[in-house]
């Protein structure tokens, strides 16, 4: 636990939650600052900032509880076609609480949600030579 997170709070009990899911190492709940309707965070019970420190087993407990709750987004809430599973890494891609979390957003036809960044065709050359410095 880290003694200033918003999100370890949650897990303590501390700062109250419309929790929705959980299983050992993970709790999910809605976000108060919802993109969608019934967007929701899945985060590990463990503190870790993002997903670079986030412990394996940390990793594979929100993994699974996303993907389970992404089923009953899609499953029970009218008109969700869909989901978004975002992970925000830094202020630069926009995390403003810094303990992990996954963001479970439901799509619906024609809602409002954007993400800034819309595909593009890229320059190959240019691909292929930052792809070389990731093998």
């Amino acid at each position: 636990m880290s003694e200033n997170c918003l999100f370890c709070g949650i897990v303590a009990g501390t700062i109250p939650s419309t929790q929705v899911g959980e299983n050992d190492r993970a709790i999910a709940f809605m976000d108060i600052a919802p993109a969608t309707p019934g967007h929701l965070l899945v985060i590990p019970r463990a503190h870790s900032t993002d997903l670079r420190e986030t412990a394996p087993e940390d990793l594979a407990a929100i993994t699974l509880l996303a993907q389970s709750l992404i089923g009953r987004v899609i499953e029970r809430l009218d008109g969700a076609t869909g989901a978004n599973l975002l992970s925000c890494i830094g202020p630069d891609a926009w995390q403003t609480v810094f303990h992990t979390h996954l963001h479970v957003i439901p799509r619906y036809p024609n809602d409002p949600m954007v993400l800034p960044w819309q595909p593009h065709a890229g320059d190959m050359d240019e691909i292929k030579a930052v792809g070389a410095k990731l093998v």
